[in-house]
């Protein structure tokens, strides 16, 4: 009788091999798509500041619609436990939709708080987990720093810019994330193409 173990790498080559027929015979959507991705991306770095506020916006429909559903569903489920903290959570995603909806432009500004916190503490963490990987004497170590000290630097710029980071940071990360998001999508196709 043949183990679960046994069967666990013919399972996934038999899924590596399945995927990569999909995306060869898929290769033009992904090429398509990473095109846009990629145009958007450029619009994005191009122009900042609107980038910045669509991305606002953006988040206050999913908070809202998000908050909408959420309170449907903890009316619909009330007899469950935690009822209350469901009907908190349902309202809180309610409120932040409803504030970035309405005042998109102090939204920016809060979520570019956000930003440049989040850089900074990703920055101090990568960096003692590269400092755990040198007493370990993994040689990866050096990328890992520079990658910490590449986020402490850029929640730098964006908090010591403030209010008028705001402006740019969000629609400029979000155009940098698009840009290479369609590179890589660009290049699978390309590869899958001519594979």
């Amino acid at each position: 009788m043949t183990q679960p173990q046994d069967t666990l790498p013919q399972d996934l080559a038999n899924l590596r091999s399945r995927m990569s027929a999909a995306v060869r015979e898929h290769w033009k959507a992904f090429l398509a798509e990473g095109i846009l991705l990629a145009i958007l991306g450029l619009a994005a770095m191009i122009v900042p500041p609107l980038a910045s506020l669509a991305v606002t916006i953006f988040l206050g429909w999913m908070f809202l619609i998000s908050g909408i559903g959420g309170l449907i569903v903890t009316f619909w489920a009330r007899q469950l436990p935690g009822f209350w903290w469901s009907l908190i959570s349902a309202l809180l995603a309610i409120a932040a939709g409803v504030i970035l909806l309405a005042q998109p432009v102090q939204g920016t500004l809060t979520l570019t708080i956000v930003v440049g916190v989040y850089f900074l503490a990703e920055g101090v963490a990568t960096i003692m987990y590269a400092l755990e990987h040198r007493r370990e004497l993994s040689g990866r170590w050096s990328w890992l720093l520079v990658a910490g000290l590449m986020d402490i630097v850029i929640a730098f710029l964006i908090i010591s810019g403030l209010p008028g980071s705001a402006e740019w940071a969000i629609g400029l990360l979000v155009g940098i994330n698009l840009l290479f998001g369609g590179a890589t999508l660009i290049g699978m196709a390309l590869a899958a193409r001519n594979s």
